[in-house]
C-alpha cells in the first residue's frame, strides 16, 4: 500500500451514481488527493439491511452502480480496498432460503451457525452473559422452517444478517469463493468485516478468542496467497490491538479519533501521545468511516485500565453530544437502530461543534500518526449530520452516511475548510519524511510530532491554548513553515 491519503466511500452515496462515476470523480474532482480507495461495499443489494453489510451474493456487484469490469478499471488507476464480509450473509441470500425450505436436508444447511451447533446442550444464562452483544437484542434470533420446526440461528448483527459457520467445510468454500472473485477483479487489499466475532465455542465470550486469531491467521494467508494483503476491522481492547497487530498485514487504529477528540475538547494530550508512543506501525488511521466513533477502543475491560478513565469517556461523549447539538444522541444507542451499541454516532466535522480550525488539527494529527491514512467521504467534504436521512430510516448509523451527487461534492469543495483538507493532504502525499522514523511528545495542551527521513523532515506543532498548529517542513535545501489557520485563509 502506498503510504498516501486513501479515500473510503460508498460508490453511489458519493458519487450519486455507480462505480464508473466515482472513477471519473478521482480522476477530475479529487485528482492528486487519493492513491487508493476502500469501496464500501458494491455487493447485491447495496441496501439491504445495513448498508451492503448484508450481502445477498458477495459475488455480484449490484448492476445498479456497475459491474467487475468497472471495478477492473478503477484498480488499475489506484488501489482498491473491498470488504470480506466474514461473519454473516442476508436472511434474502438463496443458501438461506432453501435452508428454510429445505431445513437439515439442505445443502447449505452447514454454511450457517445455528445455537445448537455451539450450544448442543443448551446454553446456561452464565455462558451467555460472557458474549459481548453489539445489538441491544441477543445473539440469536428463532426462524420457522417449512417443517414448522422453529431454529434459533446466530444473528449477531442485525436480525436478517445470519451469521456463517466458518469452521464448516461449505463456510471455507464460501470465504474462498469470495477471495477467488476479488483477486480476479484488480483488488489489492481485502479488509475482513467483523473477524473478531466469527469463531463461537462455548464457554467463552465468542470475540477474539484464541481461535479467532488462529481463523484470521488463515484468511490472511489466503489473501497473501492470492496477492492481496488484509486489513483486520475489530473494535476492541487496545492492548488486544496490539496483539492482533502482531499476527496480520494490516489492522485499524480506532482508539486514535476518541483521543484526538478528547484533547482538542479537553485540552489533554497525555493520553493521545501515550497511545501513539506504543501505537501499531502497520496500521491505518481513520477519524471517521461508515461506523461510528468507537468508545470500547480506548475504554478499561476486567478491571484493566484503558486509555482514557470512565470519567473521561463520560466526558467525552457528553461533549460530543453537546457539540453535535444533540444530533448524536438521537442517533446512538437505544434512540435508533443500530447494530452497535459501543459507538457514538456522529459526523466528526458535527463532533467538533464544527470548528473548522479544530477540524483541520484533527486531520493534521491524524496524517501525522503511524500507518496509511483514510478519510471517509463524509470528512472529506466536511459534512454535518444528515439528520433527515436520520428521521427518514431512524438506522443510527445514516446520520453519517449521506447521500451525495456531483452538484453537492462540487458545492463542498469550494468550502474553505474542505480546501483546507484537499491542501493537507497533498502535503502529507508529497512529503518524504512520512517514510522515515516518528517521534512525538506533548505536555497538557501542547503537542509536537516528527517524522524525519534522510534530508526531510516533517514537524507538527499543537498549541490548544493559544488555538495555533504549524506544519514544518524541510527537504534539506527549502524549508517551510504554514500555519492551519493560513490554509484556512486560502494562503
Amino acid at each position: 500500500m502506498k503510504n498516501n491519503v486513501q479515500l473510503i466511500t460508498y460508490a453511489d452515496r458519493l458519487s450519486g451514481a455507480g462505480i464508473p462515476e466515482l472513477h471519473e470523480l478521482l480522476a477530475n474532482e479529487l485528482s492528486g488527493l487519493f492513491s487508493g480507495v476502500h469501496i464500501l461495499p458494491f455487493f447485491y443489494p447495496i441496501d439491504g439491511s445495513d448498508a451492503g453489510f448484508d450481502p445477498i451474493d458477495h459475488t455480484r456487484v449490484d448492476e445498479r452502480i456497475g459491474s467487475w469490469q468497472d471495478i477492473k478499471a478503477l484498480g488499475s488507476d489506484c488501489e482498491i480496498m473491498a470488504d470480506l464480509i466474514v461473519n454473516h450473509a442476508s436472511a434474502e441470500s438463496s443458501e438461506f432460503r432453501d435452508v428454510l425450505a429445505q431445513g437439515k436436508g439442505s445443502a447449505y444447511w452447514d454454511l450457517f451457525l445455528t445455537k445448537d451447533k455451539v450450544f448442543p446442550g443448551g446454553a446456561s444464562e452464565e455462558q451467555l452473559a460472557l458474549i459481548p452483544r453489539p445489538k441491544t437484542s441477543g445473539c440469536f434470533t428463532p426462524y420457522t422452517l417449512a417443517t414448522g420446526e422453529q431454529v434459533d440461528f446466530w444473528t449477531t448483527f442485525t436480525d436478517s444478517q445470519i451469521d456463517l459457520d466458518v469452521k464448516s467445510g461449505l463456510g471455507r468454500e464460501y470465504l474462498k469463493k469470495v477471495i477467488k472473485t476479488f483477486a480476479d477483479s484488480n483488488i489489492s487489499y481485502i479488509r475482513l468485516d467483523a473477524a473478531g466475532f466469527a469463531i463461537k465455542k462455548a464457554g467463552t465470550s465468542c470475540f477474539m478468542i484464541d481461535e479467532t486469531f488462529d481463523f484470521i491467521n488463515e484468511l490472511s494467508d489466503l489473501a497473501n496467497k492470492a496477492g492481496m494483503k488484509s486489513l483486520v476491522e475489530i473494535h476492541s481492547y487496545y492492548k488486544t490491538q496490539i496483539e492482533i497487530a502482531k499476527r496480520v498485514n494490516l489492522v485499524y487504529d480506532f482508539a486514535l479519533p476518541p483521543l484526538v477528540l478528547h484533547y482538542l475538547s479537553s485540552q489533554d494530550v497525555v493520553p493521545l501521545v501515550n497511545w501513539l508512543k506504543i501505537s501499531p506501525r502497520n496500521c491505518i488511521t481513520v477519524l471517521d468511516t461508515h461506523d461510528g466513533i468507537g468508545i470500547e477502543d480506548v475504554a478499561g475491560k476486567d478491571g484493566l485500565p484503558g486509555l482514557l478513565s470512565q470519567e473521561q469517556i463520560d466526558k467525552l461523549i457528553a461533549a460530543i453530544h453537546a457539540n453535535s447539538g444533540g444530533g448524536s444522541e438521537k442517533a446512538s444507542g437505544a434512540a435508533a437502530s443500530n447494530v452497535d451499541i459501543y459507538q457514538v454516532n456522529c459526523t466528526y466535522y458535527d463532533a467538533l461543534a464544527k470548528n473548522d480550525l479544530n477540524y483541520l488539527i484533527a486531520r493534521a494529527i491524524q496524517f501525522f500518526s503511524p500507518g496509511v491514512p483514510q478519510v471517509y467521504y463524509g470528512g472529506l467534504l466536511a459534512l454535518e449530520n444528515d439528520l433527515q436521512l436520520l428521521a427518514d430510516t431512524n438506522v443510527g448509523r445514516d446520520i453519517n452516511r449521506s447521500y451525495l451527487n456531483k452538484t453537492r461534492v462540487a458545492a463542498a469543495m469550494e468550502k474553505p475548510v474542505v480546501k483546507a483538507l484537499s491542501a493537507l493532504i497533498r502535503i502529507r502525499n508529497q512529503s518524504k519524511a512520512f517514510d522515515g522514523l516518528f517521534e512525538i511528545s506533548g505536555d497538557k495542551q501542547k503537542l509536537c510530532m516528527k517524522w524525519l527521513n534522510g534530508q526531510s523532515s516533517a514537524r507538527l506543532v499543537v498549541d490548544m491554548a493559544q488555538q495555533q498548529a504549524t506544519v514544518f517542513l524541510s527537504d534539506g535545501e527549502t524549508q517551510q513553515q504554514i500555519a492551519l489557520e493560513q490554509l484556512l485563509a486560502g494562503g
